[in-house]
C-alpha cells in the first residue's frame, strides 16, 4: 500500500530536491515480458565494491549498459557498458516520454529477494554530474523505496509497484539518501533498472 497515490505531478520530498512517483507505466503484459526477458538475456555479475579496504562482492547482481563504452565508477570498482538490447532501448524510449529527459546508459539491478536490499547512498559521482535525473524503473516483486535527508533525517517512502517508474531530479543526490530495505515478506525477484546521463 502506497503512502502517496501515484502522481507524476507531485513532489514527494517536502523540501531540497524533487522526486515524481509515476506509479505503472507499463501494462501487466507488458511488465511480465520485460522481467522475463531481463532475467533471461542480461548477463548478470555478482556486484563488487571496497568498502572500509575490503573488497565485498554482494548478493544482488548488475549489469551496465549505455550508447557508447562508458565507464561508470562507484564503490571503488569500474564497469564498462554493453551495448543496449532491443528490450533496454525500447524501455528506454518509453521512459524519456513521460520525463522528458534523455539517457545514454544504465545500471540494472537483479534482486533475487527480499533478503537482498541497498543500504543508504546517493547516486552523486562526479560522472554523472550535478543535480541529474535519475529514472528508476521496477518489474517484478513490489519493494518499499526510502530516502532521508542527510541533514534532518526525515524519511519518506514509496512501494515502487510492478511496471513502475520513479524519478529523481534536481538537487535530490545532493541533500537525500536513498535505499531498497531487506524484508523477509518478499519472496520473488526484482529487475530495477535505472536510466542515467553520463557526461
Amino acid at each position: 500500500m502506497n503512502l502517496f497515490p501515484a502522481d507524476p505531478e507531485k513532489n514527494l520530498l517536502p523540501s531540497d530536491g524533487t522526486v515524481h512517483y509515476h506509479g505503472p507505466v507499463f501494462s501487466p503484459d507488458q511488465a511480465d515480458r520485460y522481467l522475463h526477458n531481463l532475467l533471461a538475456d542480461i548477463p548478470w555479475k555478482h556486484d563488487e565494491a571496497r568498502m572500509f579496504g575490503k573488497h565485498i562482492i554482494t548478493a544482488r547482481k548488475v549489469a551496465w549498459y549505455g550508447d557508447a563504452n562508458f565507464s561508470y565508477t562507484y564503490s571503488g570498482t569500474t564497469k564498462q557498458a554493453l551495448p543496449w538490447s532491443d528490450d533496454l532501448l525500447s524501455i528506454k524510449t518509453r521512459i524519456e516520454a513521460l520525463t522528458g529527459t534523455q539517457f545514454n546508459s544504465c545500471l540494472l539491478n537483479l534482486y533475487h529477494d527480499g533478503g537482498e536490499g541497498m543500504a543508504w547512498h546517493s547516486d552523486d559521482e562526479k560522472s554523472l554530474g550535478k543535480n541529474t535525473t535519475i529514472a528508476s524503473v521496477s518489474f517484478g516483486a513490489e519493494r518499499k523505496f526510502s530516502l532521508k535527508h542527510k541533514v534532518s533525517k526525515e524519511t519518506v517512502s514509496v512501494e515502487l509497484e510492478h511496471g513502475s517508474l520513479l524519478e529523481m531530479k534536481g538537487t535530490t543526490q545532493t541533500h537525500w539518501l536513498h535505499c531498497v530495505p531487506k524484508t523477509k515478506k518478499v519472496t520473488e525477484p526484482r529487475v530495477n533498472l535505472t536510466f542515467r546521463t553520463m557526461k
